[in-house]
């Protein structure tokens, strides 16, 4: 599958710390106890009764439901590259088990198919796609508007636009030369907030007093140890407490996108874990393969704990409040303030760091995530996998 836009540039965070929870030393070890020696339980009950419990399924199909997913990123990854310049992107359907790579050209569909996966020929297809939202994004709409994303499933942008708002859809897309064939605009209750108190995988300090979470362990390009979490939560060179480690915040982005690593100063011990909370155990990262849209996927985070929900859609804008950030992948995993910059994974494929969203675990909402793959190829990061 290609591989998600680069992170644009190393700058420093812009959170506002208000939207942070103030904590004291030691107030969280309750919630997620560091271990001594942790252990993965890949086999565990914990993900398939997350599985189960969040998309109403048996044992055994939450089972099959992870084999077919697992085979399908196999197959993903050579259809992509028999798909070649025609790659649209790739719909993976968790009830059929059925994945589809779309293509623009239809020369390319016996390839895909030859491959093992279903092809869809479709006109604008990922490239497209964010041709459309690149134009939005320089005609700098107004407030009325909360986000954009592509819909690769009806090969559409989505417009968001806040319910009672004075949004001017037909003048921005008279102002990004789009036609309105290649938009459905959908309204939205509420604006979407950043989880700027949070946790996800282990909660950590900035600066003493606000509160983020773990995304996944990571070594950045001189091979120091550290993790990956999301760019609001801290500036270059906050610094950071978790158990009786320190590090630093050593590359912040936010806005545009929201992506950080902390590199670890002292007593820094990496695993390839994800924290399970109320599921209990861990699961254990073996790679950073990108699962297909429609693919499951589950979060940890420290407020709301385990959940899981399915990928809708990929190189999301979002327009915060305190800044837009682009190339989010949106999910309807359920989360909370405090679950920010926690980990989303597929399988044991680390996908990437919770950004923000709206709604809650109660009611249901969406969250969205920033890909770690752009981390990977921009920054030199190496997630640990071993």
């Amino acid at each position: 599958m290609k591989p998600s836009p680069v992170i644009s540039a190393v700058g420093m965070g812009a959170l506002a710390f208000g939207l942070s929870l103030g904590m004291t030393p030691g107030a969280y070890a309750a919630t997620a106890p560091a271990p001594q020696t942790p252990v993965a339980d890949d086999s565990a009950d914990s993900m398939l009764e997350a599985l189960e419990r969040d998309f109403d399924l048996t044992t055994s199909e939450a089972e099959a439901l992870l084999e077919a997913q697992e085979a399908a990123q196999e197959i993903d990854a050579e259809a992509t590259e028999a798909a070649g310049a025609a790659y649209g992107g790739s719909l993976f359907d968790t009830t059929t088990h059925e994945l589809t790579v779309l293509v623009t050209d239809a020369d390319a569909a016996s390839a895909v198919e030859a491959a093992g996966a279903e092809a869809k020929v479709v006109e604008y297809g990922a490239e497209g796609l964010a041709e459309i939202i690149e134009s939005f994004e320089a005609a700098d709409p107004d407030a009325g508007f909360v986000g954009w994303y592509p819909d690769a499933a009806s090969d559409t942008v989505v417009l968001e636009v806040l319910e009672g708002s004075d949004a001017d859809v037909s003048g921005l897309l008279a102002e990004a030369g789009v036609d309105a064939s290649a938009v459905e605009v959908v309204v939205t209750e509420e604006a979407p907030q950043l989880y700027a108190d949070i946790i996800g995988g282990l909660a950590y300090n900035i600066n003493g007093s606000s509160r983020c979470s773990v995304g996944f362990p990571a070594t950045n390009s001189s091979g120091q140890a550290g993790f990956v979490t999301a760019g609001h939560c801290g500036r270059v060179g906050a610094s950071v407490t978790i158990g009786n480690g320190r590090g630093t915040f050593e590359r912040s982005v936010f806005p545009g996108n929201d992506a950080a690593f902390v590199r670890g100063t002292s007593n820094f011990t990496l695993t390839n874990l994800v924290y399970r909370y109320n599921s209990g155990g861990y699961q254990s990262v073996t790679g950073t393969q990108q699962a297909a849209i429609g693919s499951a996927v589950c979060r940890s985070g420290s407020t709301t704990g385990w959940y899981c929900g399915t990928i809708q859609a990929r190189n999301q804008t979002v327009r915060y409040p305190q800044g837009t950030v682009n190339a989010l992948t949106r999910t309807n995993v359920c989360a909370e303030p405090g679950d920010s910059g926690g980990s989303f994974i597929s399988g044991s494929q680390a996908q990437g760091v919770t950004s923000g969203g709206s709604g809650n675990c109660r009611t249901g909402g969406t969250t969205y995530y920033q890909e770690v793959t752009p981390m990977v190829n921009s920054w030199g990061v190496r997630i640990r996998t071993s």
